[in-house]
């Protein structure tokens, strides 16, 4: 989550009606843009009392931010940072202990492919940095040493670490959780109709003109195309890639989504979009999907009640969970920006 992710990119776009990419704004809407979470922050919403709506936005903002300083690993005072410079328990905050919570039960439940210990390899690979480069194999094996769902137990608030050399990265799920945040904050403030995208970490609060939010998916291979697009109302979306952060060497492709079995980069999917009731939920399943691949990958969805995914496979498939084509617009497909 921190300021060095600026040049991610995001997997989806909100369209209104067919070849649009702009949003024509509405009679009381706010569309306001921050970078905060290290990526691009924008929240789109109506209310008719633009004092009222103004002031929501920016409780909303402001929520990002105070999560974002709780669990950025690159502040020196933020939980996670002092979780990884710790050499026993610590008490940490009620939201970060809510996110490790989340973050581990799935780490249990997609049997590791979902991993928050993976500071030191991350690091090691300078993926969000500005020089990426191939580690040996010998760094990679050291990296990932104590790694795993059983590399920190809670208890309660107090997180303790089963090796003190290991760092927990929480970006896989706390970017969503405070898109979720900022849209609790929205409907505190009596907004009944927003969008609110991180990055590719989307929630589609109500509708809009009286229709879902339609959101496009992007294609993985083919920049300014859509893949297809979904309505949505009410519901989050969120898409990882390997176009997101990525460097190629000797014509092969290194990105930021590893495989906490290898080290490596995971070779089996090209996208993932997953739609869920929450940020949080989605963010940590399209990373655990795109590890696992379409078969185990869908297995872990089933478990989840109500959570669609499409899987671009590294060949170019796509496969689907047996409720996408429900969320799936008639109107969807490819299309080329305009």
């Amino acid at each position: 989550m921190s300021g060095r992710w600026t040049l991610l990119v995001a997997g989806l776009l909100l369209l209104l009606g067919v070849g649009w990419w702009v949003l024509s704004p509405e009679p009381g809407e706010v569309r306001q843009v921050r970078l905060l979470l290290g990526t691009t922050v924008e929240i789109v919403a109506v209310h008719p009392d633009g004092a009222q709506l103004n002031q929501a936005v920016a409780a909303a903002f402001d929520e990002i931010a105070r999560i974002e300083r709780l669990m950025d690993p690159a502040r020196p005072n933020s939980d996670v940072a002092r979780l990884s410079v710790a050499a026993k328990a610590l008490v940490v905050s009620p939201e970060t202990a809510e996110v490790i919570a989340l973050g581990q039960a799935l780490a249990e439940r997609s049997s590791g492919a979902f991993d928050m210990s993976l500071g030191r390899l991350k690091a090691l690979w300078g993926l969000d940095g500005e020089q990426p480069h191939l580690p040996a194999v010998a760094e990679i094996t050291v990296a990932l040493r104590g790694s795993g769902p059983g590399s920190l137990v809670m208890d309660g608030r107090t997180a303790r670490k089963a090796a003190p050399a290991l760092q927990h990265d929480l970006g896989g799920v706390a970017k969503g959780y405070a898109v979720d945040r900022a849209i609790a904050l929205l409907r505190q403030h009596g907004v009944t109709s927003a969008a609110v995208n991180a990055g590719g970490d989307m929630y589609l609060l109500g509708q809009r003109q009286g229709r879902p939010w339609r959101i496009g998916i992007q294609h993985p291979r083919q920049p300014g195309t859509v893949l297809c697009a979904v309505d949505v109302s009410n519901r989050a979306v969120v898409t990882s890639g390997d176009y997101e952060r990525f460097f190629e060497q000797n014509g092969q492709r290194y990105h930021h989504l590893f495989d906490p079995a290898t080290g490596y980069p995971s070779g089996r999917c090209q996208s993932v979009t997953v739609i869920a009731d929450t940020v949080a939920v989605a963010d940590a399943l399209a990373t655990a999907l795109f590890v696992l691949g379409p078969e185990k990958g869908l297995a872990l969805l089933s478990a989840y009640p109500g959570a669609e995914a499409l899987l671009v496979t590294a060949d170019g498939a796509l496969h689907r969970s047996v409720g996408w084509q429900e969320v799936v617009t008639k109107n969807g497909g490819s299309r080329k920006s305009s």
